[in-house]
């Protein structure tokens, strides 16, 4: 069909342009996090919170993507984190060359971690590589449990989940053994990581992973 070759031809594209980016990440040392969700699950919580807990010790920036509004990178930049802010209009991902452009307009010398905070998207972001080096998928509580079932190629894409709000689990309908069986069969190599931003819970295991990944990265 035209329409399959036509998305073929677009991924192929993107993915040359995604290995230029990932070169460049290599070149400075820098290591990239494509972080992903769909809107209101935490990514801009996570990061202000990371922000604090990181401060002094790993020095990180963040690309981040919406359709509209620097809001989100106001926040994040609040704490002190080089911010750069890619709005795509009606675009519901991002793809490697707009973070292609994006970093001849962003420093990353002196940086040890980025985050690109994809647009909240739970289908496109899945296809599209950037050049990073992982993908990080949030899904919160107030979601719901059917989203591995649901959105399984997004799921099959992030080697690490993160299952955001916790705190919350005692009023919302989420069964957190089923979210844990249903991605064990997507990915049963992946980590799962179960967190609050609001409370605090859980993210002593999120900082110690991304120390983690930035230690192997520098080897």
């Amino acid at each position: 069909m035209v329409e399959i070759k036509v998305l073929q031809n677009v991924l192929k594209a993107n993915d040359a342009i995604a290995a230029e980016n990932r070169k460049r990440f290599k070149e400075t040392g820098v290591y990239v996090i494509d972080l992903m969700s769909s809107p209101g699950a935490g990514k801009t919580t996570l990061l202000e919170q990371t922000a604090k807990r990181l401060a002094g010790e790993i020095p990180f920036g963040v690309i981040e993507g919406d359709l509209a509004t620097a809001a989100d990178a106001e926040r994040v930049a609040a704490h002190g984190v080089p911010v750069l802010q890619i709005n795509t209009g009606k675009g519901c991902h991002l793809d490697a060359n707009q973070i292609h452009n994006a970093l001849q307009h962003f420093d990353l010398e002196g940086l040890q971690l980025l985050f690109i905070e994809n647009v909240g998207n739970l289908v496109c972001p899945a296809e599209f590589d950037l050049g990073q080096q992982t993908k990080v998928l949030i899904l919160s509580t107030p979601e719901g449990d059917d989203k591995p079932e649901k959105y399984p190629v997004m799921f099959q894409q992030c080697p690490t989940l993160v299952i955001n709000k916790i705190d919350l689990l005692p009023y919302v309908p989420f069964d957190l053994d089923k979210v844990r069986a249903l991605v064990r069969k997507i990915q049963p190599e992946g980590r799962i990581l179960e967190l609050s931003c609001s409370t605090g819970e859980g993210m002593d295991a999120w900082i110690d992973f991304l120390r983690d990944q930035v230690s192997r990265s520098v080897r």
